[in-house]
């Protein structure tokens, strides 16, 4: 277990920069990630709709599976090494390959790009285990809380970037008015993520201080392959652990239901408003998920700690389930002539997820605490079955999306967002039967 560090300026600030520069960069994509397939598939010769749009969810799915295969040996690794290395090679592999992903030509190099970015940031773990080391069980929910927070806030700030940034030859003209500009429509939101990473590398180098003393880090593997086989042993292993498994669940089927709507989001509003879309450009798109970030620095910024003195934790964790998977399930129900309700919809995924996301990490690791096994394998653990969740979700949303798009009945594009639900539903009756020992009381401490 690791042991609390002693330092007199918090690094909560820095650790915050870091895990929000990691939100920017996966949720920088959202707005244009789905026109930018799109162009490329039809670039390659892919003219059919449901083909192009599977595309989608397979570029989306890349990065997460990059984070599967990655993040439990991240985690790991931050047992041995510590978790400052760890963050600081998130953070470099978010400069290098943001502007390769912006500069693709293809969709083989747009994959690669994407698989390469999640592979290197698969860190979110470790500053979850980061945060476990520093922090008493009455200041892990606050301090969850303003990760969490930072979550939210770079899903206001990422989207917007790369809705306002996207297609600057049209947009701004003048300086970016050249060919290169229009041959590249995405690669100015992509430097503006490199360059905001670079920043954060370098504050990160000179004032994150190691949350880990010596002699509490695992001892290194005779080998590459030893040490390969048993961290994902490890994995396998956190599902053995009473309630730990069960919460790790729970997050897995939580993550699988609002990753679907990562890709098909778009792809629905995106549709024309004589298919039943809402014909939403990049801009709109990107003001969306703004709203749905502002609401959740709200939430788990200000009114989380708060929230967690007055109720359990076990309860808001099933409340934000809930209202997720309504907001989610609503989505493709809202109709051009009323499309401010998508902003309800926004609404109830944003409460939802601010609900759910800091409470169920403070549970997990509190009850990771009480255990004799590693913290950071066990984030690493849950992130890297979380990031299985994020392949599943877009590429079975898109598929679905792709069979159905052209359907009619019962078979149309609502029908992903229909299976979403379902998935918040199993999740709810496990948070249900989950049999947890009583929860600390919190104290006043804040991050």
């Amino acid at each position: 277990m690791g042991r609390r560090i002693n330092t007199e300026k918090s690094p909560m600030g820095v650790l915050f920069l870091v895990v929000l520069i990691d939100m920017i960069g996966l949720t920088l994509v959202i707005p244009f990630l789905t026109y930018f397939v799109q162009d490329l598939a039809l670039s390659d010769g892919i003219t059919s709709i449901g083909a192009r749009d599977l595309w989608v969810g397979i570029i989306i799915a890349a990065y997460s599976a990059a984070q599967f295969i990655f993040t439990p040996i991240l985690g790991a690794l931050s047992d041995r090494w510590g978790r400052r290395p760890i963050l600081m090679f998130g953070l470099a592999s978010n400069t290098i390959f943001f502007t390769v992903f912006g500069l693709s030509s293809s969709l083989t190099m747009a994959l690669i790009a994407r698989f390469l970015a999640g592979a290197g940031n698969g860190n979110i773990a470790v500053a979850k285990a980061y945060i476990g080391d520093i922090s008493s069980p009455g200041e892990t929910a606050a301090r969850m809380g303003a990760i969490g927070a930072a979550f939210g806030l770079g899903f206001m700030i990422g989207p917007f970037i790369g809705g306002v940034l996207s297609d600057p030859a049209s947009t701004f003209g003048g300086m970016f008015n050249t060919q290169f500009w229009r041959n590249y429509p995405y690669l100015l939101p992509c430097l503006f993520c490199s360059l905001l990473s670079l920043t954060s590398l370098s504050i990160a180098a000179r004032r994150l201080p190691e949350s880990m003393h010596p002699e509490n880090r695992t001892a290194p593997a005779d080998s590459a392959l030893s040490g390969f086989s048993k961290m994902m042993s490890n994995s396998v292993k956190v599902l053995r652990i009473p309630t730990i498994s069960t919460l790790v669940i729970i997050n897995f089927l939580y993550m699988v239901g609002f990753s679907m709507m990562h890709g098909t989001f778009i792809l629905f509003t995106a549709l024309n408003v004589d298919s039943g879309g809402l014909g939403f450009s990049e801009l709109q798109n990107g003001l969306v998920f703004a709203f749905i970030g502002l609401l959740g620095v709200v939430v788990q910024g200000m009114l989380i700690g708060k929230l967690t003195k007055k109720f359990k934790m076990s309860k808001l964790m099933v409340v934000g389930t809930i209202a997720s998977g309504l907001g989610i399930a609503s989505l493709p129900y809202v109709s051009s002539g009323m499309v401010w309700l998508i902003l309800v919809s926004a609404g109830l995924i944003a409460i939802g997820n601010g609900l759910y996301s800091p409470t169920q990490s403070s549970l997990l690791t509190i009850a990771a605490k009480s255990s004799d096994d590693d913290l950071g394998v066990i984030m690493g653990a849950q992130e890297g079955y979380g990031a299985l969740a994020r392949i599943i979700g877009p590429l079975s949303a898109a598929y679905i999306w792709s069979v159905t798009v052209e359907g009619g009945g019962m078979w149309t594009y609502h029908t992903c967002f229909r299976v979403a639900g379902i998935f918040f539903v199993v999740a709810t009756l496990l948070q249900l039967s989950l049999k947890l020992t009583a929860e600390p009381a919190l104290d006043s401490a804040t991050a």
